[in-house]
């Protein structure tokens, strides 16, 4: 995807991790519950992976990806790393499979733009992938075991 040339960058990427929060909400009801993992079920379509990764009473991180299984190993792609924040209702991704965290993507911090850049692809990306999980119309079931 190419740069992002908006006119203000800051507000669109708040807008998109706005977005993409209350999508993983509607794609994983329980995901504010859920402490280890969970596994998404949809007719025809891959499994949907998702791990809890770290957790704070404000924020949670968790990896989300297709589950494919080869004869040998299991694959977990995109892998996408998002951070939730329950106070501010936003997701943001971190990385995925591909390419490293933000915070080592660009080592200059003045260059702001590439940075915004970044952090869009990411997000941008996440987004539409939410929306095509969405239409597939996956169920989740934790894999937390309730006592």
């Amino acid at each position: 995807m190419a740069k992002v040339s908006l006119l203000n960058k800051s507000f669109c990427l708040q807008n998109i991790c706005e977005t993409n929060y209350h999508k993983l909400f509607s794609l994983i009801p329980n995901l504010k519950g859920i402490d280890t993992s969970a596994q998404g079920f949809s007719d025809g379509k891959p499994i949907l992976h998702m791990q809890i990764l770290e957790q704070s009473p404000y924020t949670k991180t968790i990896q989300l990806s297709y589950f494919f299984e080869n004869n040998a190993e299991a694959l977990l792609e995109p892998a996408v790393k998002i951070r939730l924040y329950f106070d501010v209702c936003t997701a943001e991704v971190l990385r995925d499979y591909k390419r490293v965290e933000v915070s080592n993507a660009i080592g200059d911090i003045s260059l702001s733009t590439d940075i915004m850049d970044y952090k869009w692809r990411l997000n941008y990306f996440l987004e539409k992938w939410l929306d095509h999980c969405l239409k597939a119309d996956y169920t989740f079931v934790s894999d937390d075991i309730v006592a």
